[in-house]
């Protein structure tokens, strides 16, 4: 939608302000999905095709934030607009196996492989939004522009190469595509994120189910390819940078979690990963959470630390688990510690094990003699006999995240609750 119009009393210029805070958030995950798409030492690369990371994700991996330590991850950025793609997806027998496909707004709008589609081999031809569907297993994308991300279980380090050899047998054909197109970045000044903005969104046309929110930003002349920042006065480009930075202000401070908070810790919207119209949630998972699948294949809990969500390495932690209150997960489980950026971002962090998640896999997990469990957590080594359960931590902030693949009724339903995180004694 495009059309500007002139702001001259304060009244006005309070609303073009409200409609670049609006822009920009509704903005953002288009931004880093396509910052992501350009990147080519991450989940980026050549376009139609899959790039296979063939080891685990460990403090060095800054390619997108809040990654696993459980999965091989393998990566296709896909353009449509050439004409469909065919994917195959091996057999994977009892290994957890996901292919989520992400429209360029980072909805998942099918997720393929275990939970789905089942353990056996299967091919799908994905369309653009525009192509006649014909033939059986054909799935439409909502955006010409798609992020296909396949996630494959590594159950242990002696599991390496059995989930390598999965991983190998997913593949795709289709047509060449040009080079990813390298567009602002977030942090961008004003006029060139919303100048980028605008192409993709030409590029990808927002639903009709955004129409109102797109009537109230259709002062700034976005999405008609003809977005030009010189229409606007000093005044106005004014009030559109205090609009930005009032958004940026509150992504940063909200983050990937729900408002739903129980036991210290915070539990998943039911939208999370198909945000329909929560722009807000939306923006603050693409930030902190980016490619973050619905809770019904996986569920993301935020421990809630001292402060902003954040818990002080320098002091000992523990989380206890009763026997009867382990994760209630059909696949598997894992709390994965990270730090914190300043823009709100979540990173591993280096540590004297290359530790950088600890779950139900973790080689020589001890059990208390009733079946209960304790991880301990903190920079300091919590001492003799508890190195297995020991997630270590960096001198300073950090954060941690419980996934939970495949959870089961009691999770999804709120029945089950993880136990808090406390101080050591």
């Amino acid at each position: 939608m495009s059309g500007t119009q002139a702001f001259s009393s304060a009244t006005e210029l309070d609303r073009l302000r409200d409609a670049a805070a609006e822009a920009w958030i509704f903005g953002l995950p288009l931004i880093e999905i396509a910052t992501t798409r350009a990147n080519r030492a991450g989940f980026g690369g050549a376009m139609n095709t899959f790039d296979h990371m063939r080891n685990l994700a460990n403090h060095r991996m800054r390619a997108v934030t809040t990654p696993n330590n459980d999965t091989l991850y393998t990566s296709g950025q896909l353009d449509l607009s050439a004409g469909p793609v065919t994917i195959n997806l091996p057999a994977s027998g009892e290994r957890y196996l996901s292919l989520a496909l992400m429209d360029a707004y980072t909805n998942n709008f099918a997720i393929l492989g275990t939970r789905t589609t089942g353990p056996d081999a299967m091919s799908f031809r994905l369309i653009g939004p525009n192509e006649p569907a014909e033939g059986p297993n054909t799935l439409r994308s909502p955006t010409n522009h798609v992020w296909a991300l396949a996630r494959i279980l590594v159950d242990g380090p002696f599991d390496l190469e059995a989930a390598r050899a999965v991983q190998a047998g997913i593949s795709i054909q289709g047509p060449d595509a040009p080079q990813a197109q390298t567009y602002a970045r977030r942090s961008a000044p004003w006029n060139e994120y919303f100048a980028s903005l605008d192409a993709l969104m030409v590029a990808n046309p927002p639903s009709v189910t955004d129409l109102a929110l797109l009537r109230r930003i259709a002062p700034l002349g976005l999405g008609g390819g003809d977005f030009d920042a010189s229409r606007f006065s000093a005044d106005e480009a004014t009030a559109i940078e205090a609009g930005i930075a009032q958004a940026r202000a509150m992504i940063r401070t909200s983050g990937i979690g729900g408002m739903n908070w129980v036991d210290g810790w915070s539990y998943p919207r039911s939208d999370l990963g198909d945000f329909g119209q929560s722009y807000g949630y939306r923006a603050a998972v693409a930030l902190a959470g980016l490619a973050a699948l619905p809770p019904v294949e996986a569920m993301y809990m935020r421990g809630k630390g001292e402060s902003r969500g954040l818990y002080d390495g320098a002091k000992a932690w523990r989380l206890h688990f009763p026997a009867d209150r382990l994760p209630a997960v059909n696949s598997f489980w894992s709390l994965s510690l990270y730090e914190a950026t300043e823009d709100g971002q979540f990173f591993f962090t280096d540590n004297p094990l290359d530790r950088y998640a600890i779950g139900d896999r973790t080689p020589g997990l001890a059990y208390n003699e009733d079946g209960s469990l304790d991880i301990w957590i903190g920079h300091e080594h919590p001492g003799e006999g508890r190195e297995n359960n020991w997630l270590p931590a960096p001198d300073g902030p950090f954060a941690l995240f419980m996934r939970a693949y495949l959870p089961k009724a009691e999770m999804l339903e709120g029945v089950y609750h993880l136990p808090p995180v406390t101080l050591a004694g």
